[in-house]
């Protein structure tokens, strides 16, 4: 996903007393980040549901709590709140992908390709692939064909991406086997240590497949 720290909540910590920093807006954002990579998911989203109450004009921004959701088991929660994100950050293929998850887990695959959210103007690579495959008029292929772009880290970044991606989607639709090697390429072969590839580290672990 495009935004790590919702912009709205840097400005609060420095107005806190010491006193109410365990507490602020960013402390407790940073809680629900900490207990999501410790694959504590339902806590992770108890701490952003602390910081919702708190600011709740923060909701739109938490993709975050959105993957927490999700891992807890929560699809319809997490659907939701992908769609209230959608309204602030509206050309980002990885909110597409991640409300197109939930509804698949909860409700069934062409469920969720009957609302599939259009997406235009996301240019990282891979995403117009992934979300072709996502709308069921890609390939697996053409995803890791067009990873292969760059060289070094930026290579890199594009192969964990891909297989993130491939490895979700492949879970979606009930084939775990490719889903179980993809996701193990994102969080082994070709780790991040961004949020999104940690991500596929956080999934390995939930899923017990380390």
């Amino acid at each position: 996903m495009k935004r790590l720290l919702p912009l709205l909540l840097l400005g609060l910590l420095s107005q806190a007393t010491a006193q109410e920093k365990k507490e602020s807006p960013n402390a407790l954002f940073q809680q629900g980040v900490d207990l999501f990579f410790a694959a504590k998911p339902k806590e992770s989203v108890a701490a952003f549901d602390q910081l919702i109450a708190l600011v709740p004009d923060s909701k739109p921004q938490l993709w975050q709590r959105g993957l927490s959701l999700y891992y807890a088991g929560d699809y319809k929660g997490g659907r939701e709140q992908f769609e209230v994100h959608q309204t602030v950050n509206g050309n980002d293929v990885e909110n597409a992908a991640w409300h197109f998850l939930c509804i698949a887990k909860g409700e069934g695959v062409e469920a969720a390709r009957k609302v599939f959210i259009p997406i235009e103007g996301d240019s990282r690579i891979p995403m117009k692939q992934v979300h072709e495959l996502f709308a069921g008029k890609g390939s697996e292929e053409a995803v890791l064909k067009a990873a292969e772009e760059g060289e070094g880290e930026r290579l890199r970044n594009h192969r964990c991406y891909a297989h993130l991606y491939l490895g979700l989607y492949f879970e979606a639709i009930g084939e775990d086997a490719k889903a179980k090697a993809h996701m193990l390429k994102a969080a082994q072969d070709y780790s991040m240590d961004h949020y999104m590839g940690r991500v596929a580290q956080v999934h390995v672990k939930i899923r017990g497949w380390e």
